[in-house]
This record gives structure tokens, sequence and C-alpha cells, in this order.
């Protein structure tokens, strides 16, 4: 009988894995909510395979101690690999995978929910109505329609991003380096970046946070981008350079910003800082603006993306015990 010990798990998760559980009765599943780390790993002896799902690095001795517990097969819940010491995984002969597509339509909804809050300026009418102060002026708004927005990225999430802007009517514009045929048709791509910076009121980030995309927004790229505009990133933290971003929100260069994600959001995020300190000026910062929006990492969490995730990802365990490359498997 295969046996995975899942590591990590929230109560938001515990009915998709005992769904898949009662699917798979010849499959023993075990788990703890504590994450995985090199005195953790333990847990895992006598396993054939664990499943996982946190923002703490994969090291060589986390690893190690996998490796030492008999194990070297790990199905992660999630799309990021960058936290993996993938040198020590070769070492010691890590079969890998990730789920990279559970829910395009959950990141990519977020996004143009908080464009739009940015731009019907929802947040500065909440302050307002909470203080009862029900007058319009001059809280006015801009209708997504009128806008140009620039999607940098098309993959999943890109291309669904871009059919709920052209749904509000918008002007849409594209830009990747690998062009995918359904948005070419549409005649969507402009050449280069900078072109895209130059037209569009709106810029929204799909893209991975692989070096060459690292602080890609940074002083020299927002000063190629039209006076006031509207910021998106709900794909990966080192994607913008934070300072030259706050830098040019205080120059009104930047008009609005909403981000879903944070260079140094590891042990920021998903932590209860009320009645606390709160460790990052630059969050509280952004945080304290009318025309910024900060949500913590929460963009991919619905009920639908916890599903896949959770099941893609014991499905992909499951084959790696059995002998099969599960379809999702990561190649390093």
């Amino acid at each position: 009988m295969a046996k995975i010990f899942a590591y990590g798990i929230r109560d938001d998760e515990k009915d998709a894995l005992n769904a898949w559980r009662a699917s798979h009765p010849d499959v023993t599943v075990e788990y703890t909510e504590q994450l995985l780390d090199p005195k953790t790993a333990e847990f895992a002896q006598g396993f054939d395979a664990v499943n996982v799902y946190q923002q703490l690095d994969y090291t060589r001795e986390t690893l190690t101690a996998l490796h030492e517990a008999g194990i070297n097969k790990m199905a992660l819940r999630n799309v990021g690999t960058d936290n993996i010491d993938f040198e020590a995984a070769r070492e010691f002969g890590f079969k890998i995978s990730n789920v990279p597509v559970y829910s395009p339509n959950a990141i990519a909804e977020h996004s143009m929910i908080q464009m739009s809050r940015l731009l019907r300026r929802t947040k500065e009418l909440d302050t307002k109505i909470a203080k009862h102060d029900l007058r319009w002026a001059p809280t006015i708004g801009r209708e997504m329609r009128m806008q140009t927005i620039g999607i940098i990225g098309t993959g999943h999430i890109g291309q669904v991003a871009i059919k709920i802007a052209q749904g509000f009517g918008a002007k849409v514009i594209a830009y990747d380096l690998y062009q995918n045929d359904a948005i070419k048709n549409q005649g969507l791509y402009v050449d280069t970046l900078d072109e895209l910076y130059a037209q569009a009121d709106v810029i929204s980030l799909y893209v991975p946070g692989v070096p060459a995309n690292h602080h890609m927004i940074n002083a020299e790229s927002i000063a190629k981008m039209k006076d006031g505009v509207v910021i998106v990133n709900t794909s990966r933290g080192n994607l913008i350079d934070i300072d030259d971003v706050i830098a040019r929100l205080n120059s009104g260069k930047i008009g609005d910003l909403a981000i879903d994600v944070y260079e140094n959001e590891v042990g920021l995020f998903n932590a209860d800082w009320s009645g606390k300190e709160f460790p990052d000026p630059k969050i509280a910062d952004l945080i304290a603006r009318d025309n910024v929006l900060v949500t913590p990492h929460t963009a991919f969490y619905t009920t639908k993306a916890i599903l896949e995730m959770v099941q893609q990802s014991l499905s992909a365990d499951l084959d790696f015990i059995e002998g099969r490359v599960p379809s999702i498997a990561v190649k390093y």
C-alpha cells in the first residue's frame, strides 16, 4: 500500500485531502499542520513520498533529513520552486512535482477586481462611508472601458485576465517573449516592453519571478510609463523594486498600486500583527495610502484552487510511487 505524508495541512485543505483519500482507499495519507523542516522530516519515516506547501526553503539540511528518512519523492501543492535547493535535490535523486495550473481564474479575477477598485477609488469611498460621509465628490472614478490595459505575460493567468478586461470593454495590449497564437491572432501584442509602458494606462503583471524579471518595475522602466500609471502585481514580489515604486508614488508618477505579493513577504504575510509592532515600515506605509491596495498573497486563495492544489499534488505523489512520471513533474 502506498503511503504519503503531507506537511503544513491547513483546515481549508482537509476536505480536499479527505475526498482524495476516500477515492483512493488503497493509499494511506497522513498529515501534520507543521511545516517541513530538518526536525519534522522524521515524521515521514516509513512513508513513500511527502506532500508540501510552505514558504520555508527546502534547504540542503531539510532535503538531507528527508533523504535519511528514506524519502526522495516530493509533491508541492503550489507553483513556485525557487525555494528548493536543486543541487541537493539532484544529489539525493529527488523526484519533484508542482501544481503549475490550479486555477488561473482565481488570480486573474483578483487582479482585475483590485484594478477596478483602484479605478473606482473604493478604498477612499469605504473610508468616507465608515465615517458616515455620504457625499460623492471629490471621489470620482474612472471606467475600465476607457483604459488601455497592458498585460505583461500571456500564460494561463494572463489569458484569463485579458478576457476579463475585454469583458469590461477595455483596450488590451500585451507583451510576452513567448507569444500565444490566440492572443497573436487578436493583434494584441506589442513588440517591446517600452511600447507597452508608453501606451498603457494600467499595467498588470503575470510573469514568473525568474532572475531575468527581477525588479523589472524599477525607476528606469517607470520613467517610460504614463504619468499616473496604475500598476497591479499579483505574480511575484521580486518583479518590482519596492523602493523605486514608493518613490514614484510619492512623486505622483505612479497614480495607484495594487500588490498581492512582496519581495520580503516571508514571515510577514499570513501572520496576525494586530496588537503587535508591525515589522515592515514599507508595507505599513503602503497600507496607509488611499491609492494603494495590499493583500497578503491571497489571489490564489479560492475553494477551487485549494481543491486542485491538494488533489493534483497527491495524484502526482502516487504517480511517483507507482513508477510513473506525472505530467506536472518538475524538470531540473
